[in-house]
């Protein structure tokens, strides 16, 4: 496996940089992961889901969203969102000249502006891995972070922890009816928002990437 770092600059556009994990004997397909609203794309799960996807056939492209280009601590604004979600669309943009099928990512905060990014552009991916989904802010049940469901027209997969404050598996179970495209839940029991515990950190990448190309129906890299 090889990791490359990957930056690129534009003047009027967000600055996409991260790193890029090459598998040895790859299948054309990129998976683009963000990172959550309090960390960076070299957070422990990214690091860990690149390392098993790659090692996998699947090229990850895990990328610092702008708001954490721009400063390196704190968390990103409401205000700030559409400038990450343009940042993803170029990365996107970055990667399909690279892949034959590219899909699109992230964790907490970076799946909820990727599925954003999703819903307004059905054609720019081909499918979505949305971790720890923040449905509603912890111990509130409200405001719902579910508006854009009903356009989200790429086929999305959800891990969810069975312990995570900002839903319940239940809760985004309910929420995913008003999705049109196909969907798929996968519950991490005894975890929380971070997904990674103790005692799942050597088996949970491998199930995701196991789960991930049966709902997308991907050949093992074996085959």
């Amino acid at each position: 496996m090889n990791v490359e770092p990957f930056r690129d600059e534009h003047p009027d556009l967000p600055t996409v940089c991260g790193f890029i994990h090459h598998p040895v004997c790859g299948s054309g397909d990129c998976l683009i992961l963000a990172h959550a609203a309090a960390g960076n794309c070299n957070s422990p799960l990214l690091i860990a889901l690149a390392t098993a996807f790659s090692a996998s056939g699947i090229a990850v492209f895990r990328c610092d969203l702008p708001f954490r280009v721009a400063r390196p601590n704190g968390r990103p604004t409401a205000s700030l969102a559409a400038r990450d979600q343009s940042g993803l669309k170029r990365a996107v943009q970055l990667m399909k000249p690279r892949a034959s099928r590219v899909y699109l990512g992230g964790h907490a905060y970076g799946g909820l502006q990727a599925s954003l990014l999703a819903a307004s552009d059905p054609t720019l991916v081909t499918g979505l891995l949305l971790l720890s989904y923040p449905l509603h802010p912890p111990k509130q049940s409200a405001p719902l972070r579910t508006q854009h469901f009903s356009s989200l027209r790429t086929p999305a997969m959800f891990v969810h922890a069975s312990k995570d404050p900002f839903g319940t598996p239940d809760e985004l179970r309910s929420a995913l009816d008003a999705i049109p495209a196909p969907t798929k839940l996968d519950v991490v029991e005894n975890a929380r928002h971070e997904l990674l515990t103790d005692s799942n950190t050597a088996t949970l990448p491998g199930a995701v990437v196991s789960e991930f190309r049966g709902f997308f129906g991907l050949r093992t890299k074996a085959a």
